[in-house]
């Protein structure tokens, strides 16, 4: 059996300039899905999710494209009050819509309540992220006035069902439970990023920037929640709720944390 590689940060930094002076190499992947972080890892001979830095068990490694316009989840947690399911019970009822699939895939009746809102501007349904650092909480926001005429019969069965106010109790995360829930699942990482070329249908990676990033910032990600840079996601129609996620944008990870050295 192979003896496991173990690194430590100076021979990991020294190992993550050798592979970005490779250039372009192939995908570690049949298909192209999540190829960029398996192929780093097959270069380091690492497993799955797991860099092995001798007494620092909290590091990982990401990779992810350059200039890419997709969002990253960084974890699932669902709005309090927690004595009411506020998704299914509240949102999803009250201001939910027809699924587009409503009598063909799914069954007649089934309801959508899809948003991907953030703090530095309204949906064209009305919703915002608020963030009360008096009160301590991330809320999420209704104003009826900022929906965009092409939902007006939307409205029309907001306004019938529950009134054009703001949400009653309003959903919140407080920033105790927030930052416990970033914090454990942000962890000290070795953050690299790469330019992608396809040829003949495979993608091929060439690992061109790499930072190393320490300890977790609530207040950078506050900031980033601000500014747009992260998403509240919320994914729930009457059949099934895929739960509530606080997604990033491909470029704002160095600023969820207090401490960024540039490697490459």
């Amino acid at each position: 059996m192979a003896k496991p590689i173990i690194y430590t940060k100076p021979v990991l930094i020294t190992k993550l300039k050798e592979i970005s002076a490779m250039g372009f190499v192939p995908s570690a992947r049949k298909g192209n899905h999540g190829g960029i972080g398996n192929t780093l890892e097959d270069l380091l001979g690492i497993k799955e999710n797991n860099l092995p830095i001798p007494n620092a068990s909290e590091w990982e490694l990401k990779a992810q494209r350059i200039n890419s316009t997709s969002l990253t989840t960084l974890f699932h947690i669902e709005p309090s009050p927690r004595a009411i399911c506020f998704v299914p019970q509240v949102l999803l009822p009250l201001y939910g819509w027809l699924h587009q699939e409503d009598g063909k895939k799914y069954p007649r009746g089934e309801m959508s309540f899809r948003q991907t809102i953030h703090g530095n501007s309204r949906s064209d349904r009305g919703f915002k992220v608020i963030i009360d650092r008096k009160e301590q909480k991330i809320m999420i926001s209704f104003d009826s006035k900022s929906v965009n005429p092409k939902h007006k019969e939307w409205l029309k069965l907001v306004k019938k069902r529950v009134g054009l106010g703001e949400l009653s109790p309003q959903p919140y995360w407080g920033f105790d439970d927030l930052e416990h829930k970033a914090g454990t699942k942000l962890l000290n990482t070795f953050y690299a990023q790469a330019e992608v070329e396809v040829r003949r249908k495979k993608e091929f990676y060439h690992y061109i920037k790499v930072m190393m990033l320490q300890k977790f910032s609530f207040g950078g990600f506050l900031k980033a929640l601000e500014e747009g840079k992260i998403l509240v996601d919320f994914d729930a129609r009457t059949g099934h709720n895929h739960g509530t996620k606080f997604r990033m944008r491909q470029d704002c990870l160095p600023m969820l944390y207090k401490k960024t050295k540039i490697i490459l």
